[in-house]
């Protein structure tokens, strides 16, 4: 399995028919385009299918250390901005 990090208007090739563009994404939801042939057949994973338990699983968070350290270096970075300071 390939896991990727995209940001929004990155894009996937698959093969030279296929090509999966992330459009952005809230909360819990991703934005995919998918642009392929017309003959070729694509559904989501719930539709004609029972919905089962995910062999995929959620990565845990970062620690609550590592959510306030980063919060540091980002305001510390606003302030230098805010000074002028590069």
């Amino acid at each position: 399995m390939l896991k990727l990090t995209l940001k929004p208007g990155d894009f996937i090739d698959i093969g030279s028919d296929i090509k999966v563009v992330f459009s952005g994404g809230s909360a819990n939801n991703i934005h995919l385009l998918v642009d392929a042939p017309r003959e070729l057949d694509i559904a989501r994973n719930t539709a004609g299918k029972k919905v089962g338990k995910s062999p995929y699983y959620r990565e845990s968070g970062i620690s609550a250390q590592a959510q306030k350290e980063i919060t540091n270096i980002l305001m510390r970075e606003k302030r230098k901005q805010s000074a002028g300071i590069r």
